[in-house]
C-alpha cells in the first residue's frame, strides 16, 4: 500500500512511500529487541557520543530540512531550519546533558552488612508515534532520552511527514548508532495499533489528538505497559490590569498565529482585565494585519497554508458558527489575498464579543484563530481559563510575580507562564492535565517513564 503526503503549498504529491508489510514489521521488532540487549551494555558516555554526533547531522543539514519541511506541513521557510538549530538543538542537548544525574543509582540509607540501592534499567523497546506539525521538536523529547537510556527505538512519524523519520535515521547512522537501536517504519492506523500490542513493545510515547490518544489507550489496556500520551489543548492567556501591554500583545499575536496556530501549546483564548481590554484588542488588531499570508517557500510569508484543505474548513466552520451566534470578526479575509476558501490558505482572525457557549472558546481549533473576552477579576479569569477539558499550558501577563504564582497555583494546566507562552523548556517537565494527556517528557522526570527501577538487597556481612 503507498502512502502519500500531500504538500499544503500547491497540493501536488510531494512524498510517496510504501507502508511496510507484515515481514518487514516483525523484522523491526525482532531487529530492535536483539540490539537492545547490546545497547543497554553501553556506557552512557558512549551513548552520550552518538547522540551528540546524530544531532550534528540535524545541524549540518538544517536548511535542507527546513525546505522538506516547507513542502510537507506549510511553515514558512524562513521558520523551519529554527525547528532544527533552536527546539530540537536545545532539548536534544539539555537531554543528554542530564542523563547521568536522571539515570543515576538510588542510594538508600546505609545498614551494616548489607548492600542496598535503586538502579534504572531501561524498559527495551520504545515506540514512538510522532505529529507532523512540530515533527523535530516533538519526536525528540523521547527519541534522545530513549537511547541514552538503553532503550532500542521504533519512530513511526505522521503520514505527512515521512522524511523526518528518514532523517532520524540517517542521522544515527552518521554518528555510527549500532543497527537495529534506531528504525523507522511507515504504518497505517491498523498496523499501529498492532505494534502496541505486541508483547515485543514496551513503552508507547505518542504526540497527537485525543481521538488519537483514546485509540493508544485502548490498545495500550490489553497490555500491562504504559504510554505517555501528549494530545490537544485549548491554552489560555490572562492579561491583568498591570500588564506591560505592549509586551503581551506582541507575545500573545505570536503566540497565536505562528505555525497557523498549529500548536497544541499554541495560545486559542485570551481573557484581559476589562481596564485594558480596549488598548489590548486595538494593538492585537493592528499587528495581526501585518502577517503575509502566502506561499510558504516566500522568504517575506510570516503566515503559510494550513496542513490541509480540511483542516482551514474545520476552523472556518468555527468562525462562521462564532459570528451567528453573535461573535464579531476584526480581520477582514480580503485583507489577505492569499486566503482562498476550498484551499489551506486560511487568514489569521480575530474574535471578540465571544463566550464559552462557542466551540471557539472551548473546542481546540488547531488554527490561526483566537477568541479575546474580557473579565473583571482574577477570580473570573481564574474561572474562564478552567472551564476547559483541555490543560496543557497557560499563561498570564502581570507585573506581579506573587500574583502570577497565586494565580497558578489554582489554574488546572500542566505548566504555567508568566509573561511568555508557547515555549518548552527542556529544564522542565513537559506534561497536561486532564484531555491533554499524561504521562511527561523532558526535564530529569522525563527519564523516568523510560526506566523502570531495579532494587537491589545484598547481604554482605
Amino acid at each position: 500500500m503507498i502512502q502519500k503526503t500531500i504538500s499544503p503549498i500547491d497540493g501536488s504529491v510531494y512524498v510517496e512511500r510504501e507502508l511496510a508489510n507484515a515481514e518487514a514489521v516483525e523484522a523491526a521488532l525482532e531487529k530492535a529487541v536483539a540490539a537492545q540487549k547490546e545497547w543497554k551494555k553501553t556506557t552512557l558516555a558512549e551513548r552520550e557520543a552518538i547522540c551528540r554526533k546524530a544531532v550534528e547531522y540535524f545541524l549540518n543539514n538544517a536548511e535542507e530540512i527546513g525546505l522538506e519541511l516547507t513542502w510537507q506541513m506549510g511553515r514558512p521557510v524562513r521558520y523551519t531550519a529554527n525547528e532544527i538549530r533552536r527546539g530540537f538543538q536545545e532539548r536534544a542537548n539539555y537531554m543528554i546533558s542530564v542523563a547521568e544525574k536522571a539515570l543515576a543509582d538510588v542510594e538508600v540509607d546505609e545498614i551494616p552488612g548489607f548492600k542496598r540501592f535503586v538502579k534504572r534499567e531501561p524498559l527495551g523497546v520504545v515506540f514512538v508515534v510522532a505529529p507532523w506539525n512540530y515533527p523535530y521538536l516533538t519526536s525528540v523529547n523521547s527519541v534522545i532520552p530513549a537511547i541514552m537510556s538503553g532503550n532500542a527505538v521504533i519512530l513511526k512519524h505522521a503520514q505527512q511527514t515521512p522524511l523526518c523519520a528518514e532523517r532520524y535515521a540517517a542521522a544515527f547512522e552518521y554518528a555510527g548508532l549500532p543497527e537495529g537501536v534506531f528504525q523507522y517504519l511507515h504504518l497505517s492506523h491498523e498496523q499501529v495499533a498492532q505494534v502496541i500490542g505486541d508483547a515485543r513493545v514496551d513503552y508507547v510515547a505518542f504526540t497527537g489528538s485525543v481521538e488519537g490518544g483514546h485509540a493508544v489507550q485502548k490498545a495500550i489496556n490489553e497490555r500491562f505497559i504504559v504510554g505517555g500520551l501528549e494530545l490537544g489543548g485549548k491554552d489560555p492567556a490572562y492579561v491583568r490590569a498591570d500588564a506591560n501591554l505592549a509586551d503581551a500583545v506582541e507575545n500573545l499575536v505570536d503566540g497565536s498565529f505562528f505555525n497557523s496556530g498549529q500548536s497544541c501549546c499554541g495560545i486559542e483564548r485570551i481573557y484581559v482585565h476589562q481596564a485594558v481590554y480596549d488598548e489590548f484588542i486595538k494593538g492585537f488588531e493592528e499587528l495581526t494585519k501585518t502577517y503575509v499570508l502566502g506561499d510558504p517557500r516566500d522568504a517575506e510569508t510570516t503566515l503559510g497554508p494550513m496542513v490541509r484543505t480540511s483542516a482551514a474548513s474545520f476552523a472556518q466552520k468555527q468562525i462562521d458558527d462564532a459570528i451567528a451566534q453573535g461573535a464579531t470578526a476584526l480581520i477582514d479575509p480580503a485583507l489577505f489575498p492569499a486566503h482562498q476558501s476550498g484551499t489551506p490558505y486560511l487568514a489569521p482572525q480575530v474574535l471578540v464579543n465571544v463566550s464559552h457557549s462557542m466551540e471557539i472558546m472551548t473546542e481546540e481549533t488547531f488554527a490561526p484563530v483566537v477568541g479575546i473576552m474580557p473579565v473583571a477579576s482574577d477570580e473570573e479569569a481564574i474561572r474562564l481559563m478552567n472551564d476547559s477539558q483541555y490543560g496543557l499550558t497557560a499563561s498570564i501577563w502581570t507585573s506581579d510575580v506573587d500574583a502570577a504564582l497565586q494565580i497558578g497555583e489554582q489554574v488546572e494546566t500542566g505548566t504555567w507562564f508568566m509573561n511568555r507562552c508557547d515555549y518548552l523548556d527542556p529544564a522542565l517537565a513537559w506534561t497536561g492535565v486532564k484531555n491533554s494527556g499524561r504521562g511527561c517528557t523532558l526535564s530529569v522526570v522525563g527519564y523516568e517513564a523510560l526506566t523502570r527501577p531495579k532494587s537491589f538487597h545484598l547481604k554482605i556481612g
